[in-house]
Formats: structure tokens, C-alpha cells, sequence
């Protein structure tokens, strides 16, 4: 899978006094790739967007290299469930149950994402750091335009007083115009001065959604965000559309079904097919090679057998 042209950047910024962290992902190319393998909608390439620039925000997050962050919206909208799954490394993969999905615009003139999401619902926040059980955060959702319900999310769930803006462009033939999306944190023991002064200028700016229409990068948000506020841009980052995908992992998930199952596949005489729900990507097993996988799990079968059957050679004489 190709994914040269789908990266974008992560940038970090830190008030001078600790008080306050801001995150902006710069995502149009990769919303356009995700566009693209999926075949969406206008509507729904708006909400996907949204959803993979707050999951890609997420992963920036993490500081082990072996940890995910996976983001899921059930809304009970048209376009059912979106999943989207990135990790510390920058990479980021995402998708919904109908990417086809189109809606007229909503109240505002805007692309109805609420109305494709759905607003009865919920939000988890999966967080695998790779070793012992993940975290599971839930919340109920807001209002299904994602950045709010990530913003209630934060505070309800994590305690941590957050701002979420997302913002996705799409021109009328469907291509994205711009995406991109920002966290901005208190940290423990901020004062209330710096809250406060943040509030007001988040109030004060433009739309995300206009300003990366403008073609605003992460330096600019940052700008508009802290103002006179002192701060350091501590590190740029590349992000990235890219699956984990691979035939040999479909290849063990089909080998590792129920043998039963197994058996009637091979017996059928047909090919069997895979599509990833992340990036389309097909992968095709011919009956030959369902044969011999099923001949592999029947010996490993029978070894496990023998093994269990075998006497403790701490109990022979």
C-alpha cells in the first residue's frame, strides 16, 4: 500500500511556565488518502477527517513506541460506527461501517457531520501502552461533531481541562481542501489567570476549519492560541496514514479459526477473500492454500494432543 503522499505533521508547544500544552495536527493529505481508499462522501470525509486528526492528536500523546490509541464514535447515525486506531510512532489508520453515506447540509449551510455521526451514542478511548490491561475511557456524546464530544471526553473521563478543535474542508468535487485539529491542556497546577486568558483568545479566533482553508500551518494556530502568552514550539513531528495490515497476519486469523470451519472452507473448493476495513487492501487465498492450512492446524492439533496426553516426568518412576 502506497502512502508516500499520505503524511501530514504533529507539532507540540509548551507554555514557558508549564502551565498549558497545545497539539496541532496537520492532516489534508492524509484525509485525502483515507478519502480516497474508503470512496466517501463528502459528509463522511468530513467526519473521518475529524475523527483520524483527533486519533493522530491522541497517538502524539503516548510515549512508549509500542502503545495505540484507538478512538471510537457510535453515534447510531447513517453511517454507523467510525474506528480509527494511531500510535506514538505517527501512524494512523482509520474507517466507518458506510463511507458512502451523503446528507443535504445542515441548518448552517455546513456538511451535516452530526447528522452522519449520530448524536445518541458513545465515545471510547482505548489507550494500550503495550504492557498490562489498556485503558478504556467512555463517555456519552454531545453532539456527534467530534470535537466537542473529544473536548467532554477529556474532562469527564480523563479529568483533564481540554479544548478540541477539528476542522475539515472539502471542495465540491469531493477532494479535501485542508484538515487539521489541535488539544489544548491545562496541566496540573496551571492558575486560573492562564485558563482564563487562554478561553478568551480560543474564543476570539476564526474557525480551525476556516483558518486551514486559509492554508494556516501548526506555527500559525500556535500563535493565535498563546498570543502574548510565552511558550516554545518543542518539536515537529511526521504523521502518517499507513495500516498494519498484512497478508501473513489474515493469513494466521483464517488458520485460527474453528477447525470445523476450516474444513469447510478447504471442502468448498473456493478461494477465500479478505478485505481490510482500514485501507481496502484485499488479500486472496486459493483453495490450494487453504488446504495446507488446514492440514498445518490439524497437526498442530494433533501435537497438542499428544502433549496433554504425555506423562509428568516429574511423576514417573
Amino acid at each position: 500500500m502506497d502512502t508516500v503522499n499520505a503524511e501530514g505533521s504533529l507539532l507540540t508547544a509548551l507554555t514557558r511556565d508549564g502551565g498549558a500544552r497545545l497539539l496541532f495536527a496537520h492532516t489534508t493529505d492524509i484525509v485525502e488518502y483515507a478519502r480516497l481508499r474508503h470512496g466517501c462522501s463528502r459528509t463522511v470525509t468530513a467526519a473521518l477527517g475529524r475523527c483520524l486528526t483527533a486519533a493522530a492528536i491522541m497517538g502524539g500523546t503516548l510515549k512508549d513506541g509500542d502503545g495505540s490509541v484507538t478512538l471510537r464514535i457510535s453515534g447510531g447515525g447513517p453511517a454507523g460506527s467510525f474506528t480509527c486506531v494511531s500510535d506514538a510512532l505517527g501512524n494512523v489508520r482509520g474507517c466507518c461501517e458506510d463511507p458512502k453515506v451523503e446528507l443535504p447540509p445542515n441548518a448552517q449551510g455546513k456538511l451535516d457531520v452530526g447528522g452522519a455521526v449520530g448524536r445518541e451514542g458513545d465515545l471510547y478511548v482505548v489507550r494500550d501502552y503495550g504492557f498490562g490491561e489498556p485503558y478504556v475511557g467512555y463517555t456519552k456524546l454531545v453532539s456527534g461533531e467530534i470535537a466537542e464530544d473529544i473536548t467532554a471526553y477529556y474532562a469527564m473521563s480523563e479529568q483533564t481541562p481540554t479544548v478540541c478543535a477539528l476542522g475539515v474542508r472539502v471542495w465540491p468535487d469531493g477532494r479535501v481542501k485542508g484538515a487539521g485539529g489541535f488539544l489544548l491542556q491545562l496541566m496540573p497546577g496551571a492558575p486560573d489567570e492562564l485558563a482564563d486568558r487562554l478561553q478568551e483568545r480560543v474564543e476570539a479566533m476564526p474557525s480551525l476549519s476556516a483558518l486551514i482553508g486559509e492554508g494556516k500551518r501548526g506555527e500559525e494556530i500556535a500563535a493565535l492560541v498563546f498570543g502574548e502568552i510565552p511558550y516554545d514550539l518543542l518539536e515537529t513531528k511526521p504523521i502518517r496514514y499507513r495500516c498494519n495490515c498484512s497478508r501473513e497476519k489474515y493469513r494466521a486469523a483464517i488458520k485460527g479459526i474453528g477447525i470445523r470451519e476450516l474444513r469447510d472452507m478447504r471442502d468448498s473448493g473456493e478461494e477465500a477473500e479478505v478485505v481490510c476495513r482500514f485501507c481496502g487492501e484485499r488479500y486472496v487465498f486459493p483453495p490450494e492454500e487453504l488446504a495446507a492450512m488446514c492440514a498445518e492446524r490439524e497437526a498442530e492439533l494433533r501435537a497438542k494432543k499428544a502433549q496433554s496426553q504425555a506423562p509428568d516426568p516429574e511423576e514417573t518412576p
